[in-house]
This record gives structure tokens, C-alpha cells and sequence, in this order.
């Protein structure tokens, strides 16, 4: 029987460009990850009008589409179904029409496009420029870290919603026979952390999976208390995610070195045990002592910020999270937060982050009141919000705010006084955390954690929200629209995207 997963994927196949064009398939908590044989075959405006997707984004070879939290997981099953079951040695499918720059934005170059076309043709620009950009080794390097961490988020998420509410049952002091079960469930995962940080770590840099478990694993072994380094006696899980990230990326070279020198008669005996016990030296004398150094001074650092220099530091994190998303950059955070939930049992930094998102919604909703003669923009907005509302932002980023430029300023300026907002209260003493690392915006609530409660935590959460969208929405409204005309459905946006005429844009962006 067909569900509304299964009929969005079998909506969404042929559009890429059908099975044959399709190498690759994963997901995260809010998108299907493609790696396409040819992206040029993809229907860009073909996905973008398909109920379920909110956005697209191209990047460095992975064609990512936006489907939201749950949804992008469900759907991704189905998807994967009909490629086992689609007849083999079929072509890839040309999708009609000729493709976008980027294979992400509308098909047409006419000169009479509706302002959403115009707005998503400039934004497939931009994510073109993007990923050029991108494309240095250290960025590459941060986005194979990261791709060590999205995996581990819907656990991060699970574990972490369970401990908020077995926080909430003990302040209340109701069910103590079932708070120690939810601390066990909620706490098991967070405790061996680092086998699947391991086993992550060498999957996506080339090694073999388990052994980068299995040297990962050492981190968190209880016997490792009789291990004496420099004179002091390691501790069981010192160094944390880094540690075990450190020792799997020294594995995966490890064994590498071993492939090429070791000869094949040898190798299945010779490899694993070098990969391990080499790896596993390092890791204990060097590699735990090092990174639990690391680890220590990152949770010193966020305490020290926040309390000292909160308001201040909540204004600048919240403001430049937006350009670090679109520079690739905000993919070094991911190990900081982990790291910090590991130690503390939860993150000061994201819900400060989560500000940005805030500032963005406010700002989509100043467009969408002062050019209320523009359908087909205010059509795009009404689509995009519920998902910016949870924290997805980037249909809101690439449709509406990047593209017309100003406001995205302006949405990071509602991030920033968002940020400043949680950054005073932790200046008092008042800390707003996350228990794990992926949801913002109203979606961040059933995670959130602090010193002082969960009322007081939720209420500041929601007033940094509250703020983000006021000022997010005033900056853009008297400053951000400066030259955008509201002429109408074909009118709206002639010069004020960047003074270049709809033709001469579309022009451009097809050489």
C-alpha cells in the first residue's frame, strides 16, 4: 500500500534523474543526500514543487534535498527501496527542459519569471559561488568531520530528550523507581560515544569501520585507570570525542601504511594487529592525555565566554553564525558541542546559535509584509516558514533573504540581538544549554537544559527567540528593503536584488 513517504519518493526519483544517475544514498535529520552520477540531469523546479521539499542545496558533489525533520528519514527508506528494486543497466533519465548553473535553480530564462524564479535563480548562484569556495582542504577536511558527526545526531537527540525528561520527573520528585531506568537509557549511549565516533571516523577517511571502533574503544575502557602517563593515572573516557577522533584518524593512516607494505599473504593477520596495537600505544601515551587537555580548556573557555563576556559574546556568535553557515565553517563546532554535552551534559553554545535561525524568520516575515503584492514571493515565504519556525533554514536563506541581499544582513542582526539576549542571563549566572546538538528553534525546547531549571531555561530560550524575530523583522522592514520595489508578480524585483535586470541575471548566470 502506498504512503506519503513512498509516493514523495517515487516523485522524487525520476527528477534526479532516475535510478541509473543515482550512486549514492544517506540522510540526515532534515535532508536526502544524493551523490548523482550527473547533476546536470536533476529537475531542479520539478523538486522544488513537490509538497514535501522545502529546499535543495548542491554541494561539493552531494545534492542535498530539504525535507525536514522525520520526513527526510522516512522518505529515505522508500527512496532506497525503489533503487534495489529498479531494473538494472536502465540510462540515466533527462528531466525536460535544460538544467540549472547548478542544477538547483528554475529552468527558464525568461525575462517575464515570477520573483520567487528570480529569487531562486540568484540563489543558485550563489550556492554555485558557495561551493567553489568551499572547495579548499581545510573546508573539505571540516565537512568530512562533520560527516563523522550528522550520523550520530537522531541518538544525540533521543538520548537527549530522554535525560530532559528524567530531569523534569526528578525535580518533581514523581516515579523514582523508573528515573534510574531513563538514566541508564538516556546515559548508555553518551558513555561509549566514542566507539561510534571511531567507527565513523574511519569509515569516512578510508579505514576499516571496526578497527576504528576498535581503537576508539580504548578511550572509554575502565582498565586504562592503571595506565600512567607523565605521572598522572589516565581516567576512563579522558579526551572524550576528540581523543577518540584523534586515535581513528591515526588508525585509518595506520592501516593504509600497513595495506601498501604488508604483503597479501600477511595482511588479514598483520594489518588489523599493527592498526590496533600501534594506534592503541598512541592513543594511551599520547593521543587521551593530549586531547583531554583539549577537551578541558574548550569547556573552560565556553564557561569563561558566556559568564564573562555573555551579552558581548552572544551578540557576536549569533550574529556571524548565518555567514559561517554559508562559508562552511560552522562544521568545526560540531566536535565543541559534543564535546561540551560529554562533559557538562549539554551545549551553552547552540541555543545562542539557534538565534540565527530566529533573526531569519523575523526578516521573511518583514518581506512578506512589505511586498504584499508579490505572490509569488509571499508564496514562497508561507511555504518555508513552518520550516524555518523549527530551525531548517535554508529555504528561507536561498529563496528569500541571500538573494535579495539586505536581508540577510538584517537576519543577522536579529540573530545577534537574539544572541545577546541568553548571553546576558548567562552573564547572571543563568545558563541555557542544549542536551544535544542538531534541532533549533521551537524545535530546541523538548532539549534544552540549564542550572537554574527547566522553566527558567525555556523561558530565556523563548525571550532570545522572541527578541530574534522583533528585531529580525524591524531591521528588515524599515532598513533591509531599501530599492526593492513591490511592483507586483513581475514587477518586484527588477533592480533591487543587485541593479542587474532579470535578463541580464539570467543571462549571467547561464554562461
Amino acid at each position: 500500500m502506498s504512503t506519503p513517504d513512498s509516493t514523495t519518493a517515487a516523485a522524487i526519483l525520476p527528477l534526479v534523474g532516475g535510478p541509473a544517475n543515482v550512486l549514492t544514498v544517506a540522510h540526515c535529520m532534515t535532508r536526502l543526500r544524493l551523490g548523482l552520477r550527473d547533476p546536470g540531469l536533476v529537475d531542479g523546479p520539478g523538486l522544488r514543487a513537490l509538497p514535501a521539499v522545502l529546499g535543495l542545496v548542491a554541494d561539493d558533489g552531494s545534492y542535498q534535498i530539504v525535507l525536514g525533520p522525520g520526513t527526510a528519514a522516512r522518505v529515505t527508506p522508500a527512496f532506497e527501496a525503489l533503487l534495489t528494486n529498479a531494473p538494472h543497466g536502465t540510462e540515466p533519465v533527462p528531466t525536460a527542459g535544460p538544467a540549472a548553473p547548478d542544477a538547483t535553480g528554475p529552468t527558464t530564462t525568461s525575462t517575464t519569471s515570477t520573483t520567487a524564479d528570480l529569487l531562486a535563480l540568484r540563489g543558485a548562484e550563489l550556492r554555485a559561488a558557495r561551493s567553489r569556495r568551499n572547495a579548499t582542504p581545510l573546508k573539505l577536511f571540516l565537512r568530512r568531520i562533520a560527516d563523522v558527526f550528522v550520523p550520530l545526531i537522531p541518538a544525540l537527540i533521543g538520548c537527549g530528550v530522554i535525560a530532559g525528561l528524567n530531569g523534569l520527573l526528578i525535580n518533581l520528585g514523581v516515579l523514582r523507581d523508573l528515573t534510574p531506568a531513563l538514566t541508564a537509557i538516556a546515559s548508555g549511549f553518551m558513555a561509549l560515544i566514542a566507539v561510534f565516533v571511531g567507527h565513523n571516523t574511519a569509515k569516512v577517511f578510508g579505514g576499516t569501520p571496526v578497527l576504528g571502533g576498535a581503537v576508539a574503544a580504548v578511550v572509554v575502557y575502565a582498565g586504562v585507570a592503571k595506565v600512567t602517563v607523565l605521572g598522572v593515572t589516565l581516567a576512563p573516557g579522558q579526551g572524550g570525542v576528540l581523543g577518540a577522533l584523534a586515535a581513528a584518524l591515526l588508525g585509518t593512516y595506520v592501516e593504509k601504511w600497513c595495506r601498501r607494505w604488508v604483503p597479501p599473504t600477511l595482511d588479514v593477520l598483520v594489518t588489523p594487529t599493527l592498526t590496533v596495537l600501534l594506534t592503541g600505544l598512541v592513543t594511551l601515551y599520547a593521543l587521551m592525555y593530549a586531547a583531554g587537555e583539549l577537551s578541558a580548556a574548550i569547556g573552560t573557555a565556553a564557561a569563561w565566554l558566556l559568564s564573562t563576556t555573555g551579552a558581548l559574546a552572544g551578540l557576536v556568535l549569533g550574529a556571524l553564525f548565518l555567514p559561517l553557515v554559508m562559508l562552511g565553517l560552522h562544521q568545526a563546532l560540531i566536535p565543541i558541542h559534543t564535546t561540551l554535552i560529554e562533559q557538562q551534559g549539554y551545549t551553552v553554545l547552540l541555543p545562542v546559535l539557534a538565534m540565527a535561525g530566529a533573526g531569519q524568520v523575523g526578516a521573511a516575515l518583514a518581506v512578506y509584509v512589505r511586498l504584499r503584492h508579490d505572490t509569488s514571493l509571499r508564496t514562497t515565504i508561507r511555504s518555508a516558514l513552518p520550516a524555518g519556525l523549527l530551525g531548517v533554514g535554508e529555504p528561507l536563506i536561498y529563496g528569500v533573504s541571500l538573494p535579495l541581499g539586505r536581508p540577510f544582513v538584517t537576519a543577522c542582526a536579529g540573530g545577534a540581538a537574539g544572541g545577546a539576549f541568553i548571553g546576558f542571563f548567562s552573564m547572571l549566572g543563568d545558563h541555557v544549554g542544549s542536551t544535544a546538538i542538531g534541532p533549533s528553534g521551537l524545535a530546541l525546547f523538548p532539549l534544552l537544559s540549564g542550572n537554574r531549571g527547566l522553566a527558567v531555561t525555556a523561558a530565556i530560550y523563548a525571550g532570545g527567540l522572541l527578541t530574534g524575530y522583533v528585531v529580525g523583522f524591524a531591521a528588515t522592514y524599515f532598513f533591509g528593503l531599501g530599492g526593492i520595489r513591490d511592483n507586483g508578480l513581475d514587477g518586484g524585483l527588477d533592480s533591487g536584488l543587485d541593479g542587474r535586470s532579470p535578463a541580464r541575471r539570467a543571462e549571467q548566470a547561464a554562461v
